[in-house]
């Protein structure tokens, strides 16, 4: 099950432009698997379109230490338009924590991702939160895209959650 809270005014983790206005998500899901195999699992930037239903492709741009540069391809929508971004992702192994970024922001003026994985009594407990402010030209206000981001991460986080427990269940002794 996963807990979320809506788009809410915020300024903590904005640069002083991004915080006069912005949407925030905060959602997270427990997952019944040791903490090492959700990072590795999650942290496999390639293995995306296997791990979540919404990628076609990842192409990796660059690498440097636990930072990378990548191009994400959504399959397409009911329109047949594949959307395509690029982000970068900085992981911190040892607090079990990522920051990620669009660097092409498309709709968003600005959106900034951060993951983090604790231990729960049922396991792991992953939680994404999401800071971003929708740009004047997109179709949608910040408002829309919270109630579409938090709808649609309930669905990657149970889906994630589902396959890494196979997963875990696989590869128990």
């Amino acid at each position: 099950m996963t807990e979320a809270t809506g788009a809410e005014a915020t300024g903590a983790g904005a640069t002083a432009a991004e915080a006069t206005e912005h949407a925030r998500t905060d959602n997270s899901i427990v997952i019944d698997a040791p903490l090492e195999l959700v990072w590795d699992i999650t942290g496999d930037v390639e293995g995306w379109p296997r791990l979540f239903s919404e990628y076609e492709s990842v192409e990796i741009l660059h690498r440097e230490g636990d930072t990378i540069r990548f191009r994400l391809t959504m399959h397409p929508d009911e329109d047949g338009t594949r959307w395509s971004w690029v982000s970068e992702r900085t992981a911190d192994p040892a607090t079990h924590t990522v920051r990620s970024r669009r660097v092409e922001t498309g709709p968003f003026a600005f959106m900034n991702i951060f993951w983090e994985f604790t231990p729960d009594p049922g396991g792991v407990r992953m939680r994404w939160v999401q800071e971003f402010h929708m740009s004047p030209r997109a179709p949608v206000d910040d408002a829309a895209m919270a109630e579409h981001i938090n709808r649609n991460t309930r669905i990657q986080m149970e889906l994630i959650r589902d396959r890494i427990e196979a997963r875990a269940r696989a590869s128990a002794p």
